[in-house]
Parts: C-alpha cells; structure tokens; sequence
C-alpha cells in the first residue's frame, strides 16, 4: 500500500488542500486555546473542557497525518490534457446503459479520496472503473456485482471540468 499512487484530479487535491489548511490552521489552533484555558482550570481527571478538547485535538492530528499521506503520494491527473479522447480513461465522465436493467447510469472515474456516489464518482480502482479503462462508446463490459453479473454499453466519454456540469 505504500508504494501504491494516489492518482487524483486536480479538484479533488485541492479539496485535500483545503481540508488541510482549514484544519492545520483553524481548527487545530482553536482546539489548543481550549484545552489551554480548560487545563488553567485545576484538576484535569474530571475537566469536561481538558479532556475533550485533547481527545479532538488527537482527531485532528491524526486526520492531519493522513491527508499528509494522501498528499505526498499524491499523482495529479488532469483530465483536461487528455489526448484520445473517445476512449475512457482516469477522470473521464462515462454515460453507460445497462443492458440487464435497461437503465441509463453516469459515472466519473476519480481518485480514491474523490467518491462521492451522489455525484457518480466512483474509484477507479472499483470493478466498474477497471472494466471501463481504455473502452470507447460501443464496447460492453462486463462486471462481476454483488447481485450478480452485469453488462454494460458505453454509450458517450468526455472530459470535461465539473464546474461545466
């Protein structure tokens, strides 16, 4: 897992970013103010305050090394400079229809840190994305899901800036 990339769109590092600063230099300093006056207070074995402002500062830093992890391993992948564009690859937009349920589904292949099923984002390392990469409108994949196989045809690809959307 260490050696594995952290393939992201350039939105999503900078959501990354974002939650970092906000915490690194917001949040965490407030935390410190608290737990400074309520550990002025005295005994510190039955300060509410003292002992949940160290237990949420433990929550921040350990939520900070782990986006400093994603961070440095971090490959930045803008899909804006992609050159065949028929073909889907990591940050495409991918409008399929389900040939079992006969329903239309559309889907952006993003970064781990990036899911968001309600926007459609899914991991390109999930089972859907892997069978997608380097297909084009036509093909049908096959994907192995929990209720069973199912096939899809990939009807468009595009690359475009979720701001467009």
């Amino acid at each position: 897992m260490a050696d594995q990339k952290n393939y992201i769109t350039p939105e999503g590092y900078a959501r990354l970013k974002e939650e970092f600063e906000q915490l690194y230099k917001v949040e965490r300093p407030k935390v410190v103010t608290d737990v400074s006056w309520a550990a002025s207070n005295g005994d510190r074995s039955e300060n509410g305050d003292y002992i949940y402002g160290k237990k949420r500062l433990r929550q921040i830093d350990s939520r900070l090394r782990f986006l400093m992890k994603r961070m440095d391993i971090a490959v930045i992948v803008d899909p804006n400079t992609q050159q065949d564009l028929e073909k889907i690859f990591f940050g495409a937009w991918v409008e399929l229809y389900a040939l079992e349920r006969e329903s239309e589904h559309h889907y952006r292949i993003v970064g781990q840190d990036e899911l968001d099923p309600t926007k459609g984002y899914i991991s390109w390392i999930s089972p859907l994305a892997r069978a997608l990469l380097g297909k084009q409108p036509g093909d049908v994949v096959r994907v192995q899901a929990p209720a069973g196989e199912e096939s899809y045809e990939v009807v468009d690809v595009s690359y475009h800036s979720p701001l467009e959307d």
